[in-house]
Parts: C-alpha cells; sequence; structure tokens
C-alpha cells in the first residue's frame, strides 16, 4: 500500500494533465489507467485518426487533383496496412511521451483498474489479476466515456462497429454505413470516401454536424456530395440487422418514406456514454454522469471529477482545462477554479470546420441584437495559391457592445485558424480592436479580419 497526496483514475487528456498539474505543485501523485496514458485521445481518438485523415488528404488530393497541380502518375496505389500502422505508431509514440512525462515528475504509473473503496481509499486491480491498495485525502476521477451502441444492434467488432474498430480494421471495406453525423462520424466518412468505400452516411438532426452554424454545415454536405459522400438527413433508423454478407438498416425520411441499405460494415457514432470507476457510488447526473459542483467536487468528499465523465462538451482540450482547475483548486489556498464556458470545437474532415461561441440560430433566439459578417475564401490571395478557394469565415457581434459573440469557419486549415476568435473572445475584444490588427499576409488567416470588416460595411477584398 502507497500513500499520495493525489489519486487520479484515468490517463487521458484530463487524467495525464491533472497528475502533471499536481505534480508540478509538489505533490506526490499516482495515475491509474486500466489500458495505457493518453486515454482514448492519444491511443483511439483525437490523435490516431489525425494520422489517418492526413493519409486520406493526401490521397484523395493527388487522385483527384494531381494534374491541376502539375503532378502525373501512371498508377497510384496505398497500401492499407501501412495506412493504419502509421496511425498506430503515430498513437505509440504519443502514449510513450506521456509515459516519459509521468517519469519526468515522478508521477506512479499504474496499469489496472481503479474501484474507489471509501473517501481516501482506492484498490486498484492489475493486469496480472493481483489487486493493490493506495490511499490518498484527495481524488481527481477522469474515468472518461465510451461510444454509446444504437439500440438493437449491438457492436460485434466486425459487422457493427465503433470509432475504436474502424481506426484498424484490416481491410477497407468496399461499401460504409454511418449511423450519426457528428465530428466522429463526419470523420470516418471523410477518411473511407477518400480511399474509395461507398458512405452512406444517417443522421435524424436536419443537417450534418448539428452543432454548427447552417452555413457551414451546408456548404460541407454540398462538399461531400461531390467527393462522393452520400447524406441522408432528417432520417431515422428505423429497423437495423446484421446478414451473412454485412448490415442491412431500414431508415425513413421526415414524411415516413422508408428505404432499406445495404453495406458491409455499420459504423455507429451516435454519442458516447459515462464509463464510470467502481467502488463507492458517487451522485449523478440525469443523464449518468458524474455531478460536481463549481470546485469540480463530487458528492464523496476528498473526491473531484474533471473531464468527459462530467458531461458535455466531450472534447480533449476541455477535458484538460477542467483537470487543471479542480487540481489547482485542491491545492493551491484561496484558488477559484474556472468552468468552461469559451471553448472551440474542431471537426478534422477536408474541408475542416471549426467554431466558437454561439451561432446565429442561437443568437436569436437568446434575442440577441447582431450584426453578422461573413468572407469567402474565394476572395483571398493565399487560399487561392493553394488551392483551397472553397470555404468561408462567419462572425456575429453583438451590435450595441460590439463583443464577439460566434464565429464559424468551413475550409482548409480552419481548426489552426478558430484559436484567434478564442482568444479574442477570453481578451472580450471589441469589433474596433479586431479591426485595427494587422494580419499578416498573406495568410488565409486574413479571412477573420475581412469577414469582421463586412460585419460592419467595410470589407476591402469583396
Amino acid at each position: 500500500m502507497a500513500n499520495y497526496d493525489l489519486i487520479v483514475i484515468g490517463g487521458g487528456p484530463a487524467g495525464y494533465v491533472g497528475a502533471i498539474k499536481a505534480a508540478q505543485l509538489g505533490k506526490k501523485v499516482a495515475c491509474i489507467e486500466k489500458e495505457r496514458a493518453g486515454g482514448t485521445c492519444l491511443n483511439w481518438g483525437c490523435i490516431p485518426t489525425k494520422s489517418l485523415l492526413r493519409n486520406a488528404e493526401l490521397y484523395h488530393l493527388m487522385a483527384h487533383r494531381a494534374e491541376e497541380f502539375g503532378f502525373a502518375f501512371e498508377k497510384l496505389t496505398f497500401d492499407w496496412s501501412k495506412i493504419v500502422k502509421r496511425s498506430r505508431d503515430v498513437a505509440d509514440k504519443n502514449a510513450g511521451g506521456i509515459e516519459y512525462l509521468f517519469k519526468k515528475h515522478k508521477i506512479d504509473y499504474i496499469r489496472g483498474e481503479a474501484a474507489i473503496e471509501k473517501p481516501g481509499a482506492v484498490k486498484v486491480k492489475l493486469a496480472d489479476g493481483k489487486e493493490e491498495a493506495h490511499s490518498a485525502p484527495k481524488m481527481l476521477v477522469a474515468t472518461g466515456v465510451v461510444p454509446r451502441a444504437l439500440p438493437g444492434l449491438a457492436y460485434d467488432g466486425k459487422r457493427v462497429i465503433s470509432s475504436r474498430e474502424a481506426m484498424i480494421l484490416e481491410k477497407q471495406p468496399k461499401s460504409m454505413i454511418i449511423i450519426g453525423a457528428g465530428a466522429i462520424g463526419i470523420e470516418f466518412a471523410y477518411f473511407y470516401n477518400a480511399f474509395g468505400t461507398k458512405v452512406t452516411v444517417v443522421e435524424m438532426m436536419p443537417n450534418i454536424l448539428p452543432v454548427e452554424d447552417t452555413e457551414v454545415s451546408q456548404p460541407l454536405e454540398r462538399s461531400f456530395a461531390k467527393q462522393g459522400i452520400k447524406c441522408l438527413t432528417n432520417t431515422k433508423t428505423t429497423k437495423a440487422e446484421t446478414t451473412e454478407n454485412g448490415v442491412k438498416i431500414t431508415v425513413a425520411d421526415a414524411k415516413g418514406v422508408e428505404q432499406v441499405l445495404d453495406a458491409e460494415i455499420c459504423l455507429v457514432a451516435i454519442g458516447v456514454q459515462p464509463l464510470l470507476p467502481g467502488g463507492t457510488k458517487l451522485e449523478l447526473t440525469e443523464r449518468g454522469y458524474i455531478k460536481t459542483n463549481d470546485r469540480y467536487e463530487t458528492s464523496v468528499p476528498g473526491v473531484c471529477a474533471a473531464g468527459d465523465i462530467i458531461g458535455p462538451p466531450w472534447l480533449a482540450h476541455v477535458a484538460s482545462f477542467e483537470a487543471l482547475q479542480a487540481v489547482e483548486g485542491m491545492f493551491v489556498n484561496g484558488y477559484k477554479p474556472k468552468k468552461v464556458t469559451i471553448f472551440p470545437g474542431c471537426t478534422y474532415c477536408h474541408p475542416q470546420v471549426a467554431s466558437v461561441g454561439l451561432t446565429e440560430a442561437r443568437a436569436k433566439e437568446l434575442k440577441r441584437d447582431i450584426r453578422v459578417g461573413r468572407f469567402p475564401f474565394v476572395g483571398n490571395g493565399k487560399a487561392i495559391a493553394l488551392g483551397e478557394d472553397q470555404g468561408m469565415v462567419k462572425v456575429i457581434f453583438d451590435r450595441q457592445t460590439g463583443a464577439l459573440l460566434g464565429a464559424h469557419m468551413v475550409g482548409a486549415e480552419v481548426t489552426e485558424l478558430i484559436q484567434g476568435y478564442v482568444v479574442a473572445m477570453n481578451l472580450e475584444t471589441t469589433e474596433e480592436e479586431l479591426m485595427h490588427t494587422i494580419f499578416p499576409h498573406p495568410t488565409i488567416s486574413e479571412t477573420m479580419k475581412e469577414a469582421v470588416l463586412d460585419a460592419y460595411g467595410r470589407v476591402l477584398n469583396m
């Protein structure tokens, strides 16, 4: 049995960051992870999927636009196994980096499954079946979430898969149905289609990426259609079954008209569900996530929780932020933890999508008096030079105060650009300050300033 100042349960973006922060504050820390450091994000989510998407973008570019850039190939081919292996190598490298950081900060890294026996006490079942007991006056639960199955269509890892299996299929499927058009579903739709899989996306909401502004999601849907991805929106799954050759999914549109879809594989990407720790029961929200107060404290004394396990938004960067706040709240005298308010959301298909703050529809629901500015990539010299002139930036301002309420982008590298608006919103930057900021030329970031100018009738390049 070992005694610690803090035991962290879960080694993902919330857990490992929280552990490192506590160690930096001079605390004795243990991090318990049942799989590998980095959690789902580094091993089965954010990082390895970006590797796959990079491969897809390069292949799609060369397969469909090589001549435009002056290239020619006698025969362009790909090795599916090497594509998957590269993704796993990237994940392994990043997980190894986290393990190095644990050693650097003298954090005890324990591979096993933890259960909270009582306040201050944890039991760990190790991979070899042995058990250990550890104690700490403070704990941080960061166990995250797992994919949620579609009722009546259980995951089998072969014909019906989650995002995890989608990353490591040994053989590329000829056809795939993706149920759910959130970020995960959309990213895999782009990836598999780029290599020639016939992809159909089924989404019950009116638009793909339904949480995004419609002026961003609709252009993406049109782009997907040109790429050969079929998107069925306003469409519900009414029946699902597996067959000898794959899956058979019956769907109905808004008018109730049904059709039957057949494919080798069905990827279910309808959301996630909490992965709760064993042992002592913690008070939960109505949706089953761990309930916390303004200091990230749970119903059990000394136990805090952060990241996906406390509910949406289920984003790695949000999880890390929450963990840092929780740990500082535990160990820094007088520190008042901050809650998540302004955060970016990103989808890494091609074209990319990124946003922060209110959509136009939500701003109107809140009865905000707004100004809206837009600027298309086709008016930007750098975007044209890159051959990436299909995209746009949209900004929403409060008409009375000039406060930036929201920003929405679709196009090349917008996931890198969005942080400029995030910083602006955090600093409560006004439209005047943005308009008087010098953006480097030539860059795609100039579209950000032009969109602001457009909101106030001063746009220059359109």
